[in-house]
């Protein structure tokens, strides 16, 4: 299965970002601390490549926290980026933020040379709240579903420090399969682009590899950590529903309701502090998926020369999303 997710706003913020980032001085990537790979919008880096960077893993709180060590040591060794780890419920780190940036642009500041810096990120991914963290009141709206904020907005979080907000962003094509499955789970792409049951195999398939005893411990599966391991991704989501009361007629599991009590879980943090993805595994699925997606495009290219398949009709309209089924 393939999950995409591109409404039309996404097509015009990117349109707004390529224009605006013309006056920033620093870019904030927010990123979500459980999968900070799959979080980093490769459209941004497109966008933004000439201007410094701080990556955020926001939500290091429900992340990790070994991991999060292993990706804030990646992006801290890429030139012109800095990465800190926030909570964003929490006022004094987020407060580092603002001291990262000048660190990062250290000839802006005062009123003559403001610091302008654009804030972005993928849908979900918290930067509302820590907007509000920042501003010390309800400047951006904040929700638990993907694409809150429409539209940019500029906020001053200080006489020389400005703050331009841009809706959340993915990107048209995800080539990494992983991450479209890390994505869905995390909750930021919206639910008709998935199937939940094939979002909580594919979660499933990398907790009971990484974390089999937090998974045995809340779901009092009863078997030892390589049993977890070893056991079918199917059998799990049945046993797990079994054990949640996620119940047909009969005493048949309900395999729907008990792929999205798993989802809410993990999003809730009731499964524990997890993080989905390392900067090798990532690189991996990457290295991968744009082979993959090299090959597909030489394929079909070939069948255009040989007159099988026309060229598409260019068009600046989203493709609707469809719910996939296994």
């Amino acid at each position: 299965m393939s999950i995409q997710w591109f409404p039309g706003h996404m097509h015009l913020t990117r349109k707004a970002i390529a224009e605006r980032v013309k006056a920033i001085d620093v870019v904030v990537e927010m990123l979500d601390a459980r999968l900070p790979g799959s979080s980093a919008n490769p459209l941004m880096a497109e966008l933004t490549s000439s201007r410094p960077t701080l990556k955020v893993l926001n939500k290091q709180d429900m992340a990790d926290p070994e991991r999060t060590a292993l990706w804030l040591a990646h992006y801290n060794a890429q030139p012109q980026t800095r990465a800190l780890g926030l909570d964003a419920s929490h006022t004094a780190p987020a407060r580092a933020l603002i001291d990262a940036c000048f660190e990062l642009a250290p000839l802006r500041g005062g009123m003559v040379k403001p610091m302008r810096v654009l804030i972005c990120g993928i849908p979900n991914v918290g930067k509302s709240t820590l907007i509000n963290t920042l501003k010390g009141k309800r400047a951006a709206k904040t929700g638990d579903e993907a694409g809150v904020t429409r539209s940019e907005s500029r906020i001053a979080l200080a006489d020389d420090f400005y703050l331009y907000d841009t809706p959340g962003m993915l990107w048209p094509r995800i080539v990494v399969p992983e991450s479209g499955f890390n994505l869905a789970a995390s909750g930021a792409v919206g639910r008709n682009a998935y199937d939940d049951k094939e979002v909580a195999w594919e979660l499933l398939a990398k907790l009971k590899t990484d974390y089999p005893r937090l998974l045995d411990a809340r779901y009092q599966l009863g078997l030892s950590s390589e049993a977890v391991a070893a056991a079918a991704e199917e059998d799990l989501l049945d046993a797990i529903g079994r054990q949640r009361g996620a119940l047909a007629a009969g005493g048949k599991v309900n395999g729907q309701k008990a792929a999205e009590l798993l989802i809410a879980d993990f999003r809730a943090l009731h499964i524990g502090r997890i993080t989905l993805e390392t900067p090798a595994q990532f690189d991996t699925w990457l290295r991968a998926g744009l082979a993959a997606d090299r090959e597909s495009d030489a394929r079909k290219h070939g069948l255009r020369e040989k007159g099988h398949i026309k060229p598409a009709k260019k068009t600046s309209a989203a493709p609707t999303p469809k719910r996939a089924a296994r």
